[in-house]
């Protein structure tokens, strides 16, 4: 064997030596340090568990029980097929707050866009834009050309009570407000007038709710498959609609109106194909949702709360009789009035506390980012909800006691309260709900005395609250 053969060999030897050490004693990356928690059954993780709180009417159990169990901060989980960091407490509501498009960005469940997007825009539907819908909406949503809109309300409310509410000596509460919520929204964004064309929208739209954040089983009889066909049935009628209102706005017939439908066909970059007229009917179907539901569960908590609690009632009264005796006969509210109603408002704000209209929103992240020491990854998906602070006694005292003086001065703590959202993106449509929501309370408690008929009657959670019989009510004219 020559010189160069032994080199070689030894040289050999010494290289697969070295290597076998670097692969024993090289040091192992360290696992990521994800938050505690359990993902449940594959597929559909703990899914059954977290609707099932809700259906019982105690939706915050499931947030409560693993805060306890895991980690107060945040907890690891699987919703809807997906891996997913529950945030807790104002510090977790504040990170997400203002984290979008930093550590997170905005996510929709499968199930939602199902329903809600036309299937031919599902690859274009991307981030961007719930993005672009709310750097649209604070023009059609700020004070100014909110003002506008308060006579539209205070006369829709007072028809629709004289038509729904006055013939009759008890009413169920919860289909009225949706009637109603949906017929001012209808008006509102779209400039719907027509009873017959509101009731095309408002039958296959109450299918909707219930399937936004089911199991994605498209089975016939399933909630999923009944939002499925309830979402065909509102798209291809507002395609009729926004073809139509296409025509007039190119005939000059519809120059001067303010309603968002005709301000997103005037002033979003149509491109004239059929793609851009299903954008324009994603973005109105998912205004209707955001801001119909919410409203008519809002509106109906508040009322029970009304006649269950009469000294919350009487004070309520005594502040909007204040307002009416101000006015002349026939004269609708105006912007001056509305600032006025202040203890309203504490007493809508403590029932959104008790009973809040969403139980939080998703996101996903964008990055891998640690939060509280725990390490998020990019893909996972993370979830606020109201239940971590809105009954906890540390941000709210005796927090199952009703009381509208939480809200007075400077109210409660940064991001406890979070009916709304919070930080940049709290909901551009706050604004609209306070003043439908007060406008309703106003004509109401002017109107009617009224005298909750069951008193045990439970609240389940659909996603959004429902009194489990409508929320019956007895109803007592006031003398005008």
């Amino acid at each position: 064997m020559d010189f160069y053969t032994q080199l070689f060999l030894y040289l050999s030897i010494l290289y697969i030596s070295l290597y076998l050490l670097f692969l024993v004693f090289r040091t192992k990356p360290s696992a990521p340090n994800l938050p505690p928690g359990k993902k449940g059954w594959p597929i559909i993780g703990e899914s059954l568990a977290f609707v099932g709180a809700a259906k019982s009417g105690c939706p915050e159990k499931f947030i409560n029980d693993r805060t306890a169990k895991y980690s107060p901060e945040v907890f690891r989980t699987s919703l809807l097929g997906e891996d997913m960091a529950v945030f807790c407490g104002a510090s977790g509501n504040k990170f997400l707050f203002s984290g979008q498009n930093k550590y997170i960005t905005t996510w929709w469940p499968t199930s939602m866009k199902k329903v809600a997007i036309f299937p031919e825009t599902m690859e274009k539907f991307n981030k961007d834009d719930p993005k672009k819908m709310r750097s649209f909406l604070p023009e059609f949503l700020k004070p100014e050309a909110l003002q506008c809109y308060i006579p539209i309300m205070d006369s829709m409310t007072k028809d629709h009570l004289e038509s729904d509410w006055s013939p009759y000596k008890e009413v169920k509460v919860f289909p009225l407000t949706k009637n109603y919520t949906f017929a001012l929204a209808c008006r509102l964004f779209m400039n719907i007038k027509d009873p017959k064309i509101v009731s095309k929208f408002a039958d296959p739209f109450a299918r909707i709710a219930p399937g936004l954040t089911s199991v994605p089983i498209n089975i016939p009889g399933t909630p999923f498959n009944k939002a499925v066909e309830g979402g065909k049935v509102i798209r291809q009628e507002l395609l009729n609609i926004i073809r139509q209102r296409k025509q007039e706005i190119s005939e000059g017939k519809d120059a001067n109106a303010r309603d968002l439908l005709s301000r997103l066909l005037t002033e979003a970059d149509d491109d004239g194909s059929v793609y851009y007229e299903m954008d324009v009917s994603n973005k109105i179907i998912g205004l209707l949702i955001a801001s119909h539901d919410t409203t008519s569960t809002t509106i109906t908590v508040i009322v029970n709360y009304l006649a269950s609690l009469p000294h919350i009632y009487e004070k309520v009264y005594e502040e909007q009789m204040e307002i009416a005796k101000s006015k002349a006969p026939g004269e609708l509210l105006n912007w001056d009035d509305i600032q006025k109603m202040k203890y309203s408002w504490n007493v809508a704000c403590e029932s959104m506390r008790l009973t809040p209209p969403a139980q939080g929103s998703f996101r996903e992240a964008i990055t891998d980012f640690t939060f509280a020491g725990f390490t998020i990854p990019k893909g996972w998906k993370t979830f606020w909800t109201v239940y971590t602070t809105h009954k906890n006694p540390k941000y709210f005292p005796d927090p199952e006691k009703f009381d509208p003086s939480r809200f007075e001065g400077n109210g409660p703590a940064p991001f406890t309260y979070v009916p709304f959202g919070g930080g940049p993106r709290m909901c551009p449509g706050k604004e609209y709900a306070r003043l439908e929501i007060l406008i309703f309370m106003h004509n109401l408690v002017t109107k009617f005395k009224l005298e909750k008929v069951d008193r045990d009657e439970k609240i389940i959670y659909n996603p959004s609250p429902v009194p489990s019989n409508g929320l019956l009510i007895r109803l007592q004219p006031l003398n005008q």
